[in-house]
């Protein structure tokens, strides 16, 4: 379901140089993955007989031993629709290879040979195996079965959702592993089963090494590395299970025990797939050719382990959230400074709110005056009230202002919104989308005609969240000369303004602290006796973290809008009741397309993340596309 598949990862109690006691406990584990409805399950390298056997590897009764114990399991696993992939040395055309086996319903799939042997220090593979990396289309004869022979295996189910292929232990340390061919080939799945010992230091970068080749490679990758009980002589192994989706840790396990390890996660090969063919870098190289060897009935994941962040912008640790926060502070200063030393301006007008999004814009550009040698007083802060302003923002935006030392101006908007509205022949206590759209566009021709006189630019202050749903008004303050806030979600504006908080004097502090405490509200209808807000915005489109988490979820990943459904209910479990979830995300969609047309015409700003909605860079969609056939998802 949505892509998702179980991987089972097993370390279990073994003996060396026993097959016959090996091959029982594998089938064990394969038994608790099957109930548990894994698609796979991964063992360590040569787990048939562990990997400490040593010059008993040329021990001819152990090698009949071996293919003995492949055949009982593969008659054992008949029944079994859960994909074994076992270890196992093996003899072909009187050469004995170091091996990784696929069993499926007790049918050898395939049999793929190691490519790389390590031969160095505490590692003498080459004094028992020869290496496999250059068999291709060959063929062998296990276990009363023939199946294929070589490094040029991809195991795909029918619909190619899922597809894997194997490297072994050393192969994943060499400049260029063979996962990077597999992965060009189509696996969006790498197992690995592997007898990496441990060493000093040596666990962080075998760790790094599986996360950076899921990463460069957009695959998953899983890890599975022999245990305390094949620990023998000088070396020690740990039993480290690992998997990393795209970079992304999901499981990791060192435990050294000596009990049986099974552990599950779930990867989504949706994701991955939308992700290779929306970065068309991925496959700018040639493609390798590869056979590909059809699994049938694959199990699909229907009830997921995987959690999920609700707030996929924001770092969850302080440390790196305030490293976050410098870093996009450093982006939108740096940025809006590049365009005054190019237009030559000496003055920004900004209209200010006494909101969160004219806040930051507001301290970002103090910032950016600072690189290019200009003051605060060469920044036209403007408070404009309206009809629907309250007491609280006006204040705070009058008091930010002279705190910061802005040339503060207070232009009242409400007479000339009621002369026009009058001059167009429209009731003032129609409070209806034209009675707010007035004063929006007045405001946005205030600042412009404040930047004609002062030769300055205006600053936009409209963030991602606002331009993904189109909260803006078109013409009025969805536009400006640059657009300091466009790549940064509404979650993360309240976290950048909160750490520069901390850093500000006591007094610039307070109101910060009073400005991310204000309900965010667009301000624009009158209140009623008793009122303090009648506009909330949240109250109306619902809570910006499930739009956030909408918006990261369906452009980095491709999410369809029932896995957009199923995932936020895993997220949000506890925090939103369902229902909410789902108005809110059929509001997302509604929104989403409906409002192409005003980020086609978005003014210039930087991008500061992956997600970017800009139609000059990131995101190109047709203003007139129907979202009839998403909105029956929900």
């Amino acid at each position: 379901m949505f892509g998702f598949y179980k991987i089972a990862i097993s370390v279990p109690q073994l003996k060396i140089a026993n097959p016959e006691f090996n091959g029982i406990a594998i089938l064990e584990n394969v038994k608790h993955a099957e109930k548990e409805k894994s698609a796979i399950v991964l063992f360590p390298e040569l787990s048939i007989t562990t990997y400490s056997c040593g010059d008993l590897f040329h021990n001819a009764e152990l090698i009949k031993s071996t293919e003995e114990a492949i055949l009982q399991l593969c008659q054992k696993l008949k029944s079994f629709n859960t994909v074994a992939v076992i270890g196992a040395p093996i003899f072909h055309r009187n050469v004995l290879y170091n091996c990784a086996i696929v069993i499926h319903k007790g049918k050898i799939l395939g049999v793929v040979p190691k490519s790389f042997l390590p031969n160095y220090r505490e590692f003498y593979e080459k004094r028992w195996f020869k290496s496999g990396k250059d068999i291709k289309n060959d063929t062998i004869f296990l276990a009363r079965q023939e199946a294929p022979f070589g490094t040029d295996l991809i195991f795909t189910s029918k619909d190619s959702e899922i597809s894997f292929a194997i490297e072994i232990c050393e192969d994943l340390w060499v400049p260029i592993p063979p996962s990077s061919y597999y992965s060009l080939a189509g696996a969006n799945l790498i197992l690995n089963l592997s007898a990496s010992n441990e060493l000093i230091g040596k666990n962080e970068y075998r760790t790094e090494l599986i996360k950076h080749q899921s990463a460069k490679n957009i695959c998953a990758y899983a890890f599975c590395s022999a245990g305390t009980y094949e620990s023998s002589a000088e070396t020690v192994f740990s039993g480290h299970c690992a998997l990393f989706e795209n970079g992304m840790k999901l499981l990791e396990k060192r435990n050294f025990s000596t009990i049986n390890q099974l552990y599950f996660v779930d990867i989504d090969c949706q994701k991955l797939n939308y992700l290779r063919n929306s970065e068309s870098s991925f496959y700018d190289e040639k493609i390798p050719l590869y056979r590909r060897i059809l699994i049938s009935n694959i199990y699909k994941s229907k009830k997921i382990l995987r959690t999920y962040d609700p707030y996929p912008f924001v770092p969850r640790e302080k440390s790196r959230r305030d490293e976050r926060c410098e870093e996009i502070l450093n982006i939108q200063s740096s940025a809006i400074a590049r365009r005054f030393l190019h237009t030559k301006s000496r003055k920004a007008v900004i209209g200010i709110s006494g909101g969160l999004d004219s806040t930051l814009a507001l301290l970002a550009t103090i910032k950016a005056f600072q690189i290019i040698n200009l003051t605060s007083k060469d920044i036209i802060a403007v408070t404009m009230p309206g009809f629907g302003t309250g007491s609280r923002t006006l204040n705070n935006a009058t008091k930010l202002a002279k705190a910061l030392n802005c040339d503060f101006r207070k232009i009242d908007i409400t007479r000339v919104c009621k002369i026009h509205l009058k001059d167009i022949g429209r009731n003032t206590k129609k409070h209806d989308i034209t009675f707010e759209n007035a004063q929006a566009r007045e405001r946005t021709q205030i600042l412009m005609d404040i930047a004609n006189a002062e030769n300055a630019l205006v600053i936009g202050t409209g963030d991602l969240s606002e331009i993904a749903l189109g909260w803006s008004t078109f013409n009025g303050d969805h536009i400006s000369m640059y657009s300091a806030n466009c790549g940064i979600p509404k979650t993360l504006v309240r976290y950048i303004i909160e750490w520069i908080a901390e850093k500000s004097s006591p007094k610039v502090h307070n109101i910060l602290v009073d400005i991310l405490n204000t309900p965010i509200s667009p301000e624009l209808l009158p209140s009623r006796r008793g009122e303090k807000f009648i506009q909330e915005t949240e109250k109306i489109l619902g809570p910006y973290a499930l739009h956030d988490f909408f918006l990261y979820q369906c452009v980095k990943y491709g999410a369809n809008v029932k896995k957009l459904d199923f995932i936020a209910k895993i997220a949000f479990d506890g925090i939103y009741e369902e229902k909410l979830i789902q108005d809110t995300l059929k509001t997302f969609i509604k929104r989403f397309f409906s409002h192409q047309f005003k980020r086609n015409s978005n003014p210039d700003g930087p991008k500061v993340g992956t997600i970017a909605l800009s139609p000059r860079a990131d995101w190109r969609m047709p203003p007139d596309a129907d979202f009839s056939i998403w909105l029956k998802e929900v």
